[in-house]
Formats: C-alpha cells, sequence, structure tokens
C-alpha cells in the first residue's frame, strides 16, 4: 500500500499535535503536575545528555535535541508556520527533509499524549504532593505502561536526528536555507525557519551523526526497559 503524500502526512500530524495542546479539547492540559512533570523530564534529560554536551562537535546536536525535539518547549508557533506554508515547502524543501519535520510533529504530539496520562497518573498516586523525583517518575511511568508507544517515541527520535544528518548529504540544502533566511523573516516563518536551520547547523558540526543519534536511542531504550521493569536508578 502505497504511502499517503508528504504534505497528507505533515497535515494529520500537525491536527494531532495542536488537539492535545488545546486546553478546550484536552483538559488535562491543566493538571497541575503537568508544568511539574515537563520541567523533571526537561532536567533529567540534559543530564543523561551531560557527556554529549561537555563534547565541542557533539553539543550543537546535543542541545538541539534537547530544545528542539524532546524538550519542554512550546512548538505552537512552529507548527503555525508549517501549517501556513505546506504547498510553498514542498515545492521548495526536499522530501527526506518534509520527512524530517514530519517526524519531528508526530514526535510532539505523542510525547505530549504520553505527559498527559504521566500528569493524569502523577494526580491519582500523590494527590498532595508538589515535586516529583525519581521513584514517583517511575511509578507513574509503569502505571501509564504502553511499552510500545514508548518504543515508537524512541523510533521517532532516531528517525528525526537521523533525518537531518541525511539532510546534509543532500545537495544544497544548507544553501537553501540560507537563501530562505531574509524571506522567512519578512514572511513571519522565523520560528520554522530557525528550526530547520538550528538542525542542519547542528549536524553539521558532527563526525558521525548516525553514530551520536545510535548512542541516544540505546540510552533512552535502557532507561526505558529499566523503568518497565521497576529497577533501581533506571537511568544510571
Amino acid at each position: 500500500m502505497p504511502r499517503p503524500p508528504i504534505s497528507s502526512r505533515i497535515e494529520r500530524r500537525l491536527a494531532a499535535h495542536q488537539a492535545l495542546h488545546d486546553p478546550v479539547r484536552e483538559p488535562r492540559n491543566g493538571l497541575r503536575w503537568l508544568p511539574e512533570l515537563r520541567r523533571w523530564q526537561a532536567a533529567r534529560l540534559r543530564l543523561s545528555f551531560a557527556y554529549f554536551l561537555a563534547d565541542p562537535s557533539r553539543r550543537p546536536a546535543a542541545e538541539f535535541f534537547l530544545d528542539d525535539v524532546y524538550g519542554d518547549r512550546d512548538f505552537t508557533r512552529r507548527d503555525a508556520d508549517i501549517a501556513r506554508v505546506m504547498p510553498m515547502m514542498q515545492r521548495l524543501l526536499p522530501e527526506k527533509l518534509l520527512a524530517t519535520v514530519a517526524d519531528a510533529i508526530e514526535l510532539g504530539a505523542l510525547t505530549q499524549a504520553l505527559d498527559l496520562r504521566m500528569a493524569e497518573s502523577l494526580q491519582a498516586l500523590a494527590p498532595r504532593r508538589r515535586k516529583l523525583d525519581e521513584s514517583l517518575y517511575a511509578e507513574a511511568y509503569r502505571d501509564v505502561g504502553l511499552p510500545r508507544l514508548r518504543a515508537h517515541q524512541i523510533d521517532l527520535i532516531r528517525r528525526v536526528g537521523g533525518g537531518f544528518g541525511r539532510a546534509l548529504k543532500l545537495p544544497g540544502v544548507a544553501a537553501l536555507l540560507a537563501f530562505s533566511r531574509g524571506p522567512a523573516r519578512f514572511a513571519g516563518l522565523s520560528e520554522l525557519q530557525g528550526f530547520l536551520e538550528r538542525g542542519v547547523a547542528a549536524f553539521e558540526e558532527l563526525g558521525d551523526a548516525e553514530a551520536f543519534v545510535a548512542e541516544i536511542e540505546r540510552a533512552e531504550r535502557k532507561a526505558s526497559k529499566r523503568l518497565f521493569a521497576g529497577e533501581p536508578d533506571p537511568f544510571g
């Protein structure tokens, strides 16, 4: 069965992402545990990425993952940019780069869906507590379950990182992004432009993008396995 056009994939992912962040359509966005969960996860990821952050050649890619791919960031403006210029993006950008954009949006939507479930679980498990710790996080992680979706979340992390690495091998991608910087700013598309530029620039400094992404994937799969197994110190 042929895959749907990239524009349809992106539009569906945008719709899901926007619905999950809409406080009217998704009241769990108002759960008091959600901001604390996001804060804790962002801090945990930065600690897990300490090895990469200490390496000058890998630091830009690590920061890109933490800030633009898998971190505690509001992607509403970026997604609005994408929705506005989808026809133009199809004409100008290589399909492999557009597929990476689709994967990034899907990752954001899936992460939000899992975070909402986690916040709901935390509310049930610890209604009077205010701060999250590793033990409570692990308990909520197991309570939510969904190991296949957790595995797919890590698949998407790998695909986004690998997609930017492969985009660099396409002729003219960096030049195309540099050329579109002015028009993007003029058109009010700076958030989308910045996301693409930061991704390409970060991976340009890596000697081996595939190895970098594979290390992240291995670490996250190991942590997920240990969390589900109830092992102590799941993040090592």
